[in-house]
Formats: C-alpha cells, structure tokens, sequence
C-alpha cells in the first residue's frame, strides 16, 4: 500500500491550492487520514485529519476556516482544499494514513503510512 500525494507548486499569498492524495491499494480502509507539513529545520506538525467512522474532519488551530480536507472512499482519495495561503504556510506536505481512529490523531507517530512529500511555496 502506498500513498502519493500531488498538487503542490507556488502560489501567491491570498492564493489557493488543492493537494491530493491517492490509496494505492484498493483494499485499504484506513478510518484516519491526515495530512501533515514540515518547514525546513522545523518539526513536521498536524494539519488536518478526517475520521471516515465519524464524518468528521479536525485542524490544526493555523489553518482553521482556510483549510479543507476531505475525502472520496469510493476512489481511496483525499484532498486537502487550501485557500488563502500566507507565506508561513509553505512547507512539505504529507498524507498519511492510520487504520484505526486514535484521539492523538494530530501526533504524527500513529500514522502506519506515509505518502512522499509535495512541496507548497506562498511567495509573492
């Protein structure tokens, strides 16, 4: 099973993007999805997760009412909607997966699997 994740690029500030993450494996239901950024000399931190048992989506406090993540089980994707993009938003950005829901769900250690980074740059 693996995770690829697509949409990074630059954006101006006030900008938006959408990054995509695709299942591999069709088989695979994880009920926790997230996505998680890394600044350069910074320590990767929660952005967003979606829980597919509880319908209910969690963001970090940065991003709220900017950022949206959403999810297609019928094609094993995830999204993640970023709307007004400010420069402090540029980093790395991963999927990553859990099988089963955990209420730590912003801490990247629970995570089983990990897609490749896609590099998001605001920058005027």
């Amino acid at each position: 099973v693996q995770l690829q994740a697509s949409g990074g690029g630059l954006v101006q500030p006030g900008g938006s993007l959408r990054l995509a993450c695709a299942v591999s494996e069709g088989t695979f239901s994880g009920d926790a999805m997230a996505w998680f950024r890394q600044a350069p000399g910074k320590e990767r931190e929660f952005v967003a997760a979606r829980s597919k048992s509880r319908n209910r989506a969690y963001y970090a406090d940065s991003v709220k009412g900017r950022f949206t993540i959403s999810r297609d089980n019928a094609k094993n994707m995830v999204y993640l909607q970023m709307n007004s993009l400010k420069p402090e938003d540029t980093a790395e950005y991963y999927c990553a997966a859990r099988l089963i829901w955990t209420v730590q769900y912003y801490n990247p250690i629970h995570y089983e699997l990990w897609g490749q980074g896609a590099q998001v740059t605001v920058s005027s």
